[in-house]
């Protein structure tokens, strides 16, 4: 048995014909996992939700500080995230020429460059191709954009923060608990989106979910259902091939 490893990435033969089945559920968990950017209405139920955040919890840390906490948003919660946010990123946008400011708690890359660049690249064209934008098209790429701050109507959002004293390893601790949450989610059938777009509007977050200055916001993910007929959900970003990021060191 085989798992489709997003194109680029060929999946090495085990040396008795088969890998042992916990590796291959995981494989294809993560093969499956995607970047879900529209949902149904319908609610997850609070025990699911639980259950994903039960295991989750599992997840390692430096010296087990478990530096992670989490607000998860339903029902009336959620829409009232929804509506500020977005209205707050509208008038943000206006102010700033149609392009959002930046105000994480924790600074955002420098730049993309180089093969960095390629990829955003790439994984855009395949957003915009797969609802209609056109090339050049900057008025509906905003408008596609700003879909972030509407949570891609998910009827949830889990917002991760991190002690502001754990700095960056507090962060990476955060990113692994992140890791396993999606893949949790994914076993649940549940789809989900981490987005570093609800990072960007930090002061916002911190006012709006009374968050203390020594946690620092680290990513949101929206998550629900998957609208499995939304065109933005038919597309597959690829992942490069081992050769490009691995380097065996045998002398």
């Amino acid at each position: 048995m085989t798992v489709d490893l997003r194109g680029a990435i060929q999946d090495p033969e085990a040396p008795d014909g088969t890998w042992p089945h916990d590796s291959l559920v995981l494989g294809r968990l993560l093969s499956q996992r995607f970047s879900c950017r529209a949902y149904r209405p319908d609610p997850v139920p609070r025990h699911v939700i639980e259950r994903m955040l039960s295991l989750a919890q599992l997840s390692p840390s430096w010296c087990n500080s478990q530096p992670w906490q989490a607000i998860v948003t339903e029902g009336k919660g959620t829409e009232r995230l929804r509506e500020a946010l977005f209205a707050h990123a509208t008038a943000d946008a206006g102010v700033s020429g149609g392009v959002p400011s930046l105000q994480p708690d924790f600074p955002f890359p420098a730049a993309y460059r180089g093969v960095y660049k390629e990829r955003q690249r790439e994984v855009g064209w395949q957003l915009y191709e797969s609802v209609g934008i056109a090339y050049g098209d900057r008025a509906a790429s905003a408008v596609q954009a700003m879909k972030n701050f509407r949570l891609f109507d998910a009827p949830h959002m889990l917002l991760i923060t991190s002690e502001r004293d754990l700095g960056t390893y507090g962060a990476i601790d955060c990113g692994v608990y992140l890791s396993s949450l999606l893949l949790v989610a994914q076993s649940l059938g549940i789809a989900s989106i981490p987005q570093a777009a609800l990072a960007s509007y930090a002061p916002f977050m911190h006012a709006h979910f009374d968050i203390p200055e020594h946690r620092m916001i680290v990513a949101g993910v929206s998550f629900g259902y998957a609208d499995g007929t939304h065109p933005s959900n038919s597309f597959r970003s690829r992942r490069a091939p081992l050769d490009d990021v691995v380097h065996w060191v045998t002398e």
